[in-house]
């Protein structure tokens, strides 16, 4: 059992977890190359809406007459992606994503099309309200330079203006990367490689057992890709993403506090001695071709079990890819990000095992704080799934919640460690 004090800290923090998820600065606007406040419009339409035909070059218009306006066009019958971000927005804001063409900017929603000089000029009016509140409030803000477009690799060109998805993808990837699983079948391993004392055997079945850790990972992603593009343009798909991240979460939690009992995402007692049994293979190899087949199918036996540690952070990841404005080449590439990034820890530890031909075991501590940490995150997640996907797409969103969950890991091991 731990500490009462402990136990009413984490307690407390996790009531506040779904409010602190859900905050964030005002989706409306963002900051423009002048440093003044754009107002970003998103303009939802369907090619078999005959209003929509008629509304598109007014609207098209607008952002050249007033600058400081960033439009978002977004076609519903091609891009089913954009059914749900509609239907989002237009949840966040109590109305109902019914028809289109639809109008949304400044928290409010306009639907249909009555012509330019009524729709047009309500719109307008509205945009210019909203930009003269927006410029008074910012009056006394430093202006921020302009930065130009970065170009990332499989990725394409990146405004720095709107990060949230590669700080998603650092973010994520990193804290998936600590994988208490995957750390317990690789320390295991290299502890036992340890023995024999030879480097460069040890890079070698450590380098196989992280690539092709990193390829199934890779491919697991890729299926729950798949699955949302395909049904992510229901609505409840992001609900039920959402609800499943908060109950993995929780279960990470509740590894905190009582360490694989009942419930757990972890790698089943019963499966373990297949483990020990096929690392035993490995060291008894009779030559390094052996040995490497060995280590390739203990990385694919081994990491059927390590998915389930932490399934919520692909599952979350994979709807937030399709939640935003990607071709599905830039989401592929954004997926091999963040399996380049889900590989780095694991690299290290086998660089730094092969250095010192240590060995070391994951302990009971920290395998239970590494579950705090992504149950905490996972919560945050599904919060803001649940409560404010549209959320997602904000600049320093990704970087808020790690910064919740490390702090909160950060004084449970304190205050574990003191008692």
């Amino acid at each position: 059992m731990l500490p009462k004090r402990l136990s009413a800290f984490l307690a407390l923090v996790l009531l506040l977890l779904v409010s602190v998820a859900a905050r964030a600065d005002d989706p409306w606007l963002r900051r423009g190359a002048d440093g003044q406040p754009e107002v970003q419009l998103y303009f939802f339409w369907s090619l078999r809406c005959p209003h929509c035909t008629a509304a598109h070059p007014y609207i098209e218009a607008i952002p050249q007459a007033r600058p400081w306006v960033r439009l978002h066009a977004l076609e519903l019958s091609r891009q089913p992606e954009n059914v749900q971000r509609y239907e989002a927005m237009a949840r966040a804001l109590g109305e109902e994503a019914a028809a289109v063409p639809a109008l949304i900017f400044c928290g409010e929603m306009h639907v249909g099309w009555d012509g330019d000089e009524i729709t047009g000029a309500l719109v307008r009016q509205r945009l210019d309200e909203c930009r003269a509140r927006a410029a008074a409030g910012a009056t006394t803000k430093a202006q921020t330079p302009a930065m130009a477009p970065i170009d990332l690799p499989l990725v394409g060109a990146v405004d720095p203006a709107r990060l949230s998805l590669p700080a998603l993808t650092l973010v994520l990837a990193a804290l998936d990367a600590f994988n208490p699983c995957a750390f317990f079948v690789l320390l295991f391993l290299l502890s036992m490689m340890a023995h024999q004392k030879n480097r460069a055997r040890m890079l070698v079945i450590g380098g196989v057992f992280v690539a092709i850790s990193g390829l199934m990972y890779f491919a697991f992603m890729a299926a729950w890709l798949n699955v949302f593009q395909l049904f992510g343009h229901l609505a409840w798909v992001t609900l039920a993403a959402g609800a499943l991240a908060v109950l993995v979460g929780a279960v990470n939690i509740k590894d905190f506090f009582a360490f694989e009992k009942g419930l757990t995402l972890s790698i089943p007692e019963a499966k373990k001695p297949e483990i020990f049994r096929r690392t035993r293979g490995i060291l008894v190899a009779e030559n390094l071709p052996a040995m490497i087949a060995a280590t390739v199918l203990l990385a694919i036996a081994a990491n059927f079990y390590e998915l389930l540690c932490t399934a919520g952070f692909p599952m979350v990841y994979t709807r937030l890819l399709t939640l935003a404005e990607l071709s599905p080449a830039a989401r592929y590439g954004y997926l091999a990000a963040y399996n380049l990034i889900y590989v780095v820890p694991l690299a290290a530890i086998v660089a730094v095992f092969a250095g010192s031909l240590g060995a070391r075991k994951l302990s009971e501590r920290e395998g239970r704080l590494l579950k705090l940490l992504s149950g905490v995150m996972m919560i945050e997640l599904g919060a803001l799934l649940l409560l404010a996907p549209e959320r997602v797409s904000q600049v320093g969103i990704a970087f808020g919640l790690m910064a919740v969950a490390v702090g909160i890991t950060f004084v449970a091991a304190k205050l574990s460690r003191e008692n």
